[in-house]
């Protein structure tokens, strides 16, 4: 197979990625049996050229390789066929680029889709349809929800994204200078993932190394930001069951972590924590001992109200076998994160890409899934739990490296003509974070993926053959990124 093999967060020579024809791609595609978490395209000059990267999760190692589309090619066969962990990848190539995957199942827009978008139909006595969203009660982002009901059963739901048009990945190129603010806005429930994986590329293409401080900083805050959402969402899960008091009380624990967030970084969210270098705020051993003494805290308050709950047989009855997604459909579909492993795939790019860090740590992943509401709620306990006794162990680990710089000066010029890719943990899962440079250092393509990228059609398969009232619990149990669709 003609393909380069690099790993997370390594820089290769953009000219060291073959070029072969895209049915190479489809066939060696169909026999490596990994998984796509790259699938961009490039204009160059006339042509486009189009990058595809899989993952080894069992070994750590991202295989690279690209295609060209001279002007006069607009086709090619879809990958989703044979493989429909492709379909979305595609459809956002197409959009972007005007090369259609011919015969392709799905072949509707990602994002450009406000005329005329062609929703699925369903026609017999006594169906019908129900439409929720854009504009949403409360503060939620926009999209469109397009149910198929037979009574109140749903058959099908078409989800349609796409009402932001913000333009991020082009706003990275026009950058004169490294951007941790832009960074750190794209996703605003995942700041610390979304800084730390632009960060890390960008410090991987200036060949600036971080210290071991800034480092283990940077992880404690995305410890932090697991735990806070994870811990607001189980509150959520509970007010759409009507069960008020779990809604209170994981409001207010959740409280508790991201307003020591704020004591850390000046921000509840932790803006301005992570820059291109390192890290603009220490953790000393006070302020340790108080990230301490509020996770017990945290966690006698999560056990609790968590047993009491998956004791309570109303709540019970309303999470399991409710929003049921497979795991033969999760990896179908291309699952990712905390969606993937609630259905029992077994992904988490923290332990799966050789992060020195997590990988000292000797933590076990924490759960086998049944795929329904109940176990993407237990998940992000089991995740609150586990990320509590990360969080202990890198702050024990922080002491040995007190004295060192918790920034360094990045090197201000990237490298010429390469390509990395980071990729970091997020609460929901996999952040995706592709640059590519050109001959003067300058950034020629930035791309970004999502963990709700692979999963927003998760929810849609999860909704099927429930009650249209169980939709905003199905919803809230995945909890997906309008934003981080709408780039």
């Amino acid at each position: 197979m003609n393909w380069v093999i690099t790993e997370n967060n390594k820089r290769i020579n953009a000219a060291d990625v073959p070029t072969i024809s895209v049915e190479e791609i489809k066939s060696d595609v169909e026999q490596m049996k990994m998984r796509v978490v790259g699938f961009l395209g490039k204009q160059e000059f006339e042509n486009v050229r189009l990058y595809v990267i899989m993952a080894d999760d069992k070994v750590g190692k991202l295989y690279v390789t690209s295609t060209v589309f001279p002007p006069n090619v607009k086709s090619y066969q879809s990958f989703t066929q044979t493989m429909p962990a492709f379909h979305k990848f595609e459809r956002e190539f197409y959009e972007e680029f005007g090369i259609e995957p011919l015969n392709h199942p799905w072949l509707k827009p990602v994002r450009q889709n406000q005329d005329k978008y062609p929703f699925f139909e369903m026609s017999g006595d006594e169906v019908h349809q129900v439409a929720v969203g854009p504009i949403h009660a409360g503060v939620i982002e926009p999209g469109h929800f397009r149910f198929m009901c037979h009574g109140e059963k749903v058959y099908d739901l078409e989800i349609m994204l796409g009402y932001q048009h913000r333009g991020v990945e082009e706003l990275f190129l026009k950058s004169k200078n490294y951007n941790n603010r832009l960074a750190e806005s794209v996703c605003g429930d995942s700041v610390i993932a979304y800084n730390m994986a632009y960060s890390q590329a960008m410090e991987e293409l200036s060949d600036t190394k971080i210290t071991s401080k800034a480092q283990i900083i940077r992880r404690i805050a995305l410890e932090m930001e697991r735990a806070a959402i994870h811990i607001g969402d189980m509150g959520a899960i509970a007010g759409d069951m009507a069960y008020l008091m779990g809604a209170s009380i994981f409001g207010i624990t959740r409280t508790l972590v991201i307003n020591t967030m704020l004591e850390i970084s000046g921000s509840r969210f932790g803006r301005g924590l992570i820059n291109v270098g390192g890290v603009n705020f220490d953790i000393d051993d006070k302020m340790a001992d108080k990230i301490i003494d509020m996770l017990n805290g945290v966690e006698k308050t999560v056990d609790r109200t968590t047993k009491v709950m998956l004791k309570t047989p109303s709540c019970i009855s309303r999470m399991e076998r409710t929003g049921v997604v497979n795991n033969e459909t999760a990896k179908s579909l291309g699952a990712v994160g905390m969606a993937a492993r609630s259905s029992g795939v077994e992904l988490d790019s923290r332990f799966d890409f050789n992060d020195k860090w997590y990988k000292s740590l000797d933590v076990q992943k924490p759960f086998k899934a049944t795929g329904d509401v109940q176990a993407r709620f237990l998940l992000r306990y089991k995740e609150i739990k586990q990320s509590i006794q990360i969080i202990k162990k890198l702050l024990e680990k922080l002491k040995d490296y007190s004295s060192e710089a918790l920034i360094v000066k990045p090197n201000k010029e990237l490298a010429h003509n390469s390509l990395v890719v980071s990729i970091v943990e997020g609460w929901r899962g996999e952040v995706v974070h592709t640059a590519i440079t050109g001959a003067y250092g300058e950034i020629l393509r930035y791309k970004i993926k999502d963990p709700s990228f692979n999963n927003w059609y998760m929810l849609a398969m999860a909704v099927r053959n429930n009650g249209v009232s169980d939709f905003p619990l199905c919803n809230k149990s995945f909890n997906l990124s309008y934003c981080g669709n709408d780039l």
